[in-house]
């Protein structure tokens, strides 16, 4: 491992992502790289591009900015849902030398403003005509930008200057070409690995988002240190296919996913939206995918719901999650650590007693619920936020791995990951290559390495503020570990965010993560926020699960008016009064509470709350997009109410 890991190094210092690209390109021209839906109309009729098709793509575009006056240093943005011409913009950018900036296409339009006069974008990339909208309306507020290129091919390019179509910047930089022949490829061995590679906005809670600047080596260290920790586990990834859906324009996604497949020859399958994710399974059958605790909730849940579609379905769930977690049990080692090594299933060294009611088990529900994973499924990853043990715990019972990590949009993602063959739920693994870890007196995680941006962009403040007289950078989240004896490492699980720790009046700390990951899985709690400082007891904003209950209560003959109700995606995201206020909803989101707080002390105990009548909504920044719950602005939105609770 030593040595390889003497290799990886060596490596890093000459590597950067147009270097990566182009060798994998070479390595791998045949192999199916894209694979995507041309018409959301027809999601099964799928088409793909090849490595070579891939290069030839980024080659010309790269170009084509290079005709219009993009150099070294300079910064270009990208703001697009998941889909093939990220990757294309992403790599074209990168390979002359400039400077890829990320905006996440929901955005407010003072934030997009923001972001492109902050890091002076000369050119932005939209995907439709929504991105296009925006643009149009502050183009003017932007004296930075020269062109906007619009994407895709059913966009309506405007009548204006500087907006340009995607085809017509690729066919400038053929042309470019011919009178500037290895123009790509001088550009692309220009760069260096402590070259800036892109500047990463954070969403934030309060204030403009801040940029955080990576350069090609805290990437390509990530991307290094992703492929030696799956190794101690015996995955050697190689010609997978990973299901793309998460915001490309946070690094999570755009890393470990976009960069990690590149890196290792594989294809990226981009679903339609996250909405579709269970639908996208089903046509491109991944062997893994990246997603976040929020999204596993989802998926046990639709797990759950399709095997208990009848009375007799249900109880054979249920018999089946009990003998699950006896075996999860029974492979647990004294320190709760579980192999799920490459090879490894839960059937290994079982009793034979134990092995007969799992292989019922198995072959009457979890094989039918796995189903919806996809017939290829090996493993996903979790981050983001910590996966709950309990949530971790169901999904093994089921026969299914997710390998949790630990990262920050500062750190390339990779602070720590779990090893396959140790697996701690609800632990975020030990500390990953080329990174140092360590707890703060007050448990606050700290580390440097590799991975470690080099700091906030036109934010001197902010950045001496990040890091600690040492050079560790400050995560901002508290921790714990345990020790690992057999890898003689330490594994950290997170207390919560430190400025989440709530307190009551009585001076008793409460995590924040601690209470709301009670109701992971619930059956009719769908988000939960939960109050406490400074108050006499811990309460909630509860949003309840409004699709199941309508469900379950019309089978007692209870209906609700719908003209109240709205639908997106075909999902009830608000109710009204009459649904909120019923006393049969509190009955059933009473059952929740009271499950969630047998796992809470006394004083961490939800004691009241208030049911609310719409979901977390992103469009009102409750929600990030990673789909975390800005709690103070749930807070603050729901004051009223909450004031309500304690009076």
């Amino acid at each position: 491992m030593e040595k390889v890991r003497e290799n990886f190094t060596e490596n890093l210092y000459f590597s950067t992502l147009p270097d990566m690209f182009n060798r994998s390109a070479y390595r791998f021209g045949d192999r199916r790289c894209q694979w995507y839906q041309p018409d959301p109309a027809n999601p099964t009729e799928t088409a793909y591009l090849t490595y070579a098709d891939v290069y030839i793509k980024v080659k010309d575009l790269s170009c084509g900015l290079m005709s219009m006056g993009i150099t070294p240093g300079d910064r270009a943005a990208i703001m697009s849902y998941n889909c093939p011409q990220w990757l294309w913009a992403d790599f074209a950018i990168l390979g002359c030398g400039a400077v890829t900036v990320t905006i996440y296409p929901s955005f407010s339009v003072n934030e997009i403003k923001y972001i492109v006069n902050n890091s002076g974008s000369r050119v932005a990339f939209v995907r439709d005509d929504d991105g296009v909208k925006k643009m149009l309306g502050i183009l003017d507020e932007m004296p930075s930008l020269e062109k906007v290129i619009v994407m895709s091919e059913k966009a309506t390019v405007p009548d204006n200057d500087k907006f340009v179509a995607l085809q017509q910047v690729i066919e400038l930089g053929r042309k470019y070409e011919l009178t500037h022949p290895y123009a790509y490829q001088k550009a692309c061995d220009a760069i260096k690995p402590w070259d800036l590679a892109t500047i990463v906005y954070t969403s934030g809670t309060t204030g403009n988002p801040k940029g955080a600047m990576h350069t090609h080596h805290t990437f390509m260290s990530a991307n290094a240190a992703d492929i030696l920790r799956f190794g101690e586990g015996g995955v050697h990834p190689d010609n997978e296919t990973q299901l793309s859906f998460l915001p490309l324009s946070h690094t999570y996604e755009r890393q470990c996913c976009q960069m990690y497949s590149i890196f290792t020859g594989s294809t990226i399958a981009y679903a339609e939206q996250p909405a579709t994710v269970i639908r996208d399974i089903y046509i491109f059958n991944p062997t893994w995918f990246c997603a976040v605790p929020r999204i596993y909730e989802r998926l046990y849940v639709a797990m759950r719901d399709a095997a208990s579609a009848t009375p007799e379905g249900k109880a054979a769930f249920e018999k089946a999650m009990e003998i699950g977690l006896k075996v999860v049990d029974y492979q647990t080692d004294e320190d709760g650590f579980i192999d799920f090594g490459y090879g490894r299933t839960l059937f290994d060294g079982l009793p034979e007693d134990l092995r007969a009611e799992y292989e019922w088990a198995d072959a009457n529900v979890f094989s039918k619920v796995r189903a919806l994973l996809g017939k290829n499924y090996r493993y996903s990853c979790s981050a983001s936020a910590s996966l709950p043990a309990r949530l971790c715990k169901l999904f093994m019972a089921m026969g299914v791995t997710i390998v949790e990590g630990y990262g920050l949009t500062e750190t390339m993602n990779a602070i720590n990951f779990s090893v396959t063959s140790a697996i701690l739920p609800g632990s975020m693994g030990p500390e990953t290559a080329f990174n140092e870890v360590k707890l703060a007196e007050d448990g606050e995680i700290l580390v440097r390495g590799g991975n470690v941006f080099l700091g906030y962009y036109n934010n001197p403040e902010a950045t001496a503020e990040a890091f600690d007289s040492d050079g560790f950078f400050r995560t901002g989240d508290i921790g714990r570990t345990v020790h690992n004896k057999k890898l003689g490492k330490d594994y950290y699980i997170i207390v919560d965010r430190k400025k989440a720790i709530m307190v009551l009046d009585t001076g008793k700390n409460v995590p924040r993560a601690k209470v709301e990951s009670r109701f992971t899985a619930s059956n009719y709690v769908e988000q939960v926020c939960a109050v406490a400082d400074d108050r006499k007891f811990v309460s909630a904003v509860i949003v309840p699960k409004f699709d199941r209950i309508i469900q379950v209560l019309a089978a007692e003959g209870i209906t609700f008016d719908e003209s109240q109700m709205v639908k997106v995606d075909g999902l009830t995201v608000k109710v009204g009064t009459d649904f909120s206020e019923h006393p049969k909803v509190r009955a059933l989101i009473e059952l929740d509470v009271a499950e969630a707080n047998k796992g809470l002390e006394d004083y961490e105990a939800v004691k009241d709350y208030h049911v609310a009548n719409r979901v977390f909504m992103p469009d009102l920044d409750e929600m990030t997009p990673t789909l975390k719950i800005k709690f103070r602005n749930v807070l603050k939105n729901f004051a009223h109410e909450i004031e309500k609770i304690y009076k």
